[in-house]
């Protein structure tokens, strides 16, 4: 029997890496002439993203027809010769516009058949459109700062087709494959975002192997299972006067004018610096810990219900009002008891401010990348249950510290709920990931299910 011999055609294929989309921002600074063409472009694409809107919606009231992407990009020559001021867009940043209109269509019914609210898209505004992209090509980053620098910031330059070049900041290397550029406004400030394409190690192992339960609150932003608290930094709460300010001054300000204006963009500086300033701290706080335990063990929040209205509460009583003839009818007014519906809103703005889903959401991308794990237990009566003895122990949410009457257990309410979170995954495991689509609750008015051609 004769040896098998390789040939060059017979090489063993390479096992692909999985992938994932990164996203790297960096900071423009364009002359005044750039800045009007980026804004000059804003409006076109706003425009087209309207217009193609518009027409999607009367062909379908009209004739019943549903209009796609390809037959819109399809009449984007015609548009050109119809509109010469187009042929000044990039091409494929006129096909990215219709493309964010098809998904928006397709979200709508999306949520149409999973009896979700529906949301039909809007026509946007010059302050709803902020963004265009360039999804394949028509962009080049030049002198560009790699790994090798020293310095660890770099003024390159950005060029894209059609506008020119962009002085742009970087303050740190891209890693991988660029996909995409898109140009994005926030106020009076410009930003490029590349989507990027990395490879993930499927041998990467965290070099700890603890697992710590993370139990997030109001009055101590995380509390774990080792009795380690994480101050809360209440970032809005700390700029929620300034921003007050800043929205009085805007509504003395006579529509249209140039002072009305630059109240506007004082507006917009002070929500772009809590912005920031919040999402620091969460990058921070997540990188810590995820270099610090091997696996992180959270509660499966549902924040949406956590920062829901208070339902009214409806008091009818018979009232006594006099008929055309001068008869007494008895008729039913209806009042409104207290609620609680104000101290509800300060607590659901403090939820709100401590942005716990993006904060796990961080902490599971960066666990990933450093081969940690996050996983999430059943919230259920983790701050009741004693964690020495397991006996259920009611305190009023007011009550912040933990006495247990069966076993002498005394200590912080928040860390007695983070050891039941690590036990609790423990003995039970991780639960499943909820799948997105699902509705957890029937949505409509009169409790009928909204269809595509009710909405429209």
């Amino acid at each position: 029997m004769e040896d098998a011999k390789e040939t060059p055609g017979s090489q063993p294929d390479e096992i692909a890496l999985p992938e994932r989309l990164k996203a790297y921002v960096y900071r423009l600074y364009p002359t005044r002439k750039q800045e009007s063409t980026l804004l000059w472009t804003l409006r076109r694409c706003k425009e087209l993203y309207n217009a193609s809107l518009e027409e999607r919606t009367a062909a379908y009231k009209m004739a019943g027809i549903s209009v796609s992407y390809g037959m819109q990009a399809d009449q984007l020559p015609q548009v050109k010769e119809v509109r010469p001021e187009y042929q000044e867009i990039y091409s494929q940043v006129q096909q990215d516009v219709l493309r964010r209109l098809d998904k928006a269509m397709k979200a709508f019914f999306r949520r149409v058949a999973e009896g979700q609210i529906p949301g039909y898209p809007r026509y946007k505004s010059a302050t709803r459109y902020h963004s265009f992209t360039y999804p394949q090509s028509g962009y080049q980053i030049l002198g560009a700062l790699t790994s090798h620098d020293k310095k660890g910031k770099k003024t390159c330059r950005l060029k894209l087709s059609k506008i020119g070049h962009l002085k742009m900041l970087m303050h740190r290397p891209i890693k991988g494959s660029i996909k995409a550029c898109t140009i994005k406004r926030d106020g009076d400030q410009w930003y490029a975002v590349f989507s990027v394409e990395q490879a993930v190690s499927a041998t990467l192992v965290h070099l700890s192997n603890k697992t710590v339960g993370v139990d997030v609150g109001i009055t101590s932003y995380a509390t774990l299972s080792t009795g380690e608290q994480i101050a809360n930094p209440r970032i809005y709460r700390s700029t929620e006067q300034q921003i007050k300010e800043a929205y009085r001054r805007l509504s003395r300000r006579k529509r249209g004018s140039h002072r009305r204006s630059r109240a506007k963009r004082a507006l917009t500086r002070l929500y772009r610096k809590v912005r920031h300033r919040r999402q620091d701290f969460l990058h921070q706080t997540s990188h810590r810990l995820v270099n610090q335990y091997g696996i992180l063990v959270f509660e499966a929040l549902q924040i949406p219900n956590m920062t829901a209205r208070p339902k009214p509460k409806k008091e009818e009583a018979p009232t006594t009002t006099e008929g055309s003839e001068g008869g007494a009818t008895a008729g039913a007014a209806t009042h409104y008891l207290p609620n609680g519906a104000a101290a509800k809103s300060g607590l659901n703005k403090s939820i709100l401010d401590a942005a716990w889903g993006r904060f796990i959401t961080l902490c599971a991308c960066k666990a990933e990348e450093a081969g940690g794990m996050v996983v999430k237990v059943a919230p259920q009566q983790t701050s009741q249950k004693c964690s020495g003895c397991g006996v259920l122990v009611p305190k009023d949410l007011s009550v912040r510290w933990h006495s247990c009457p069966t076993c002498g257990t005394e200590l912080d309410r928040d860390e007695n709920a983070a050891r039941n979170i690590l036990r609790r995954y423990e003995l039970q495991g991780a639960i499943p990931d909820r799948k997105k689509g699902n509705p957890t609750r029937k949505v409509g008015r009169g409790g009928k299910r909204p269809t595509a051609t009710g909405v429209l």
